[in-house]
């Protein structure tokens, strides 16, 4: 059993009138309290996420208040412990204070100081933990998933947002790499800040992202493919960034986005190595979806639901042999592919059955050649948007050739050009 969350004060001192004293006072003053005379017993009781203050007493016989201080620390480095020594042991409380309380009183109590440290700190700790529950909701309503690895890393989003530390996010397209990084920047201090994105093959000189970066005052920037900046502007962001962490003052929050791996991009001499050990402080690894296979149906329904609902149609019936099948794909294109495959199932269009084949209509909306037109120029968007408007790649998807599929884009005047930058 946990600590109820209407516990707004753990008090643990190993005297029982003392507690009880204590316990008297908060709940005059107004508060809801709980006692402990044995630190083993409260510890086990504490939960990372409990929205209250922790106040100990410095010297007890078998857990002193400084092995309580660590203990807490170790559940959740921001949950607040304000400490109660003994007149004379300033020393030991500045101690106390260098490892992570928050405060600290002498005896004798004077109720007043205590009370003033409460409405200090309490506050506080409510505030974040209900900044904490907003972002997981947000980002389990944005990472679906509810694979080992899904749930890491929706947790290492939870505790990186509010640092606003210089952040290095891997991984396959198709992963959901940009919604890790929206999520940190809308999820931090810099919310209210610009959000810029940059595409790294843009970068052809120095002065390009300098100016991106003024943008990106007081904001975050989102630098997609950063190996692909030129060798000179990686340096000069790694000296830009280095700079902000000497003086403690940050400017700009840099949310760099690369495929694949950064060591293996600094292998191929791809990515200043320096720039590389700094951003690698804060990293997050996109998992591709083949590593997260008990993902895959449950987020193909629900994007297929997502789409009828757009299309204001019944959820058709999934045969559990294309279930079969869609567990058995590699997903190449990862969540993304795994969307586009839902969308056109939810129009009709089946993929990955052997063959593609398609439902019948319900009802003919439009002639035939026009929904046969549109059908068409759908599916060759969503690949061009899948693989980022590279036809060697598209054309395999389609399994067309590469001129057929050129004439193709040409009678529904795409272009690849505008499919190079997303994701």
């Amino acid at each position: 059993m946990t600590i109820s969350d209407n516990i707004e004060v753990l008090i643990i001192d190993d005297d029982q009138d003392v507690v009880d004293a204590y316990q008297h006072l908060l709940e005059v003053a107004g508060y809801r309290a709980r006692t402990a005379t044995n630190p083993a017993q409260a510890l086990a009781q504490l939960h990372k996420d409990w929205p209250g203050v922790v106040i100990t007493d410095m010297y007890m016989p078998v857990t002193s208040g400084k092995e309580v201080l660590q203990q807490v620390k170790s559940l959740d480095n921001s949950l607040p412990v304000i400490m109660i020594t003994g007149h004379g042991d300033i020393p030991m409380a500045v101690d106390a204070l260098k490892s992570g309380a928050v405060d600290f009183l002498q005896k004798p109590l004077q109720p007043a100081a205590l009370i003033t440290l409460l409405e200090k700190h309490l506050p506080k700790r409510k505030q974040l933990i209900a900044h904490r529950k907003r972002l997981q909701q947000t980002t389990s309503d944005e990472l679906l998933g509810d694979s080992p690895l899904m749930i890491k890393l929706r947790e290492q989003i939870s505790q990186a947002a509010n640092n606003n530390k210089d952040v290095l996010i891997e991984g396959e397209c198709g992963t959901g790499r940009h919604t890790i990084a929206r999520l940190l920047h809308s999820n931090s201090h810099l919310a209210n800040g610009p959000w810029i994105k940059l595409c790294g093959t843009k970068v052809e000189r120095t002065p390009d992202l300098q100016r991106a970066m003024i943008n990106a005052r007081s904001g975050s920037i989102c630098i997609n493919n950063l190996p692909a900046m030129p060798a000179d502007t990686q340096r000069w962001l790694c000296r830009f960034l280095l700079e902000q962490e000497r003086l403690g003052k940050r400017e700009v929050r840099v949310l760099a986005i690369l495929e694949g791996t950064a060591e293996a991009a600094v292998e191929k001499e791809l990515l200043v190595p320096e720039l590389f050990y700094f951003l690698s402080q804060v990293r997050f690894l996109a998992p591709p979806l083949r590593q997260r296979a008990t993902d895959i149906t449950p987020l193909f329904k629900h994007f297929l639901k997502a789409s009828c609902q757009k299309l204001n149609k019944s959820v058709p019936v999934i045969d559990k042999a294309y279930i079969n099948t869609l567990n058995r794909h590699h997903w190449r294109g990862n969540v993304l592919e795994l969307r586009n495959v839902a969308e056109l199932y939810a129009i009709g269009i089946v993929k990955l059955a052997g063959q593609e084949r398609t439902q019948p209509l319900e009802q003919m909306s439009s002639p035939l050649d026009d929904l046969i037109d549109s059908y068409e120029k759908q599916v060759i968007e969503d690949a061009l948007y899948l693989f980022s408007g590279r036809i060697n790649e598209v054309s395999g998807y389609l399994q067309i050739p590469r001129k057929k599929l050129y004439l193709r884009m040409k009678k529904h005047n795409l272009d690849k050009a505008d499919y190079k930058a997303r994701q």
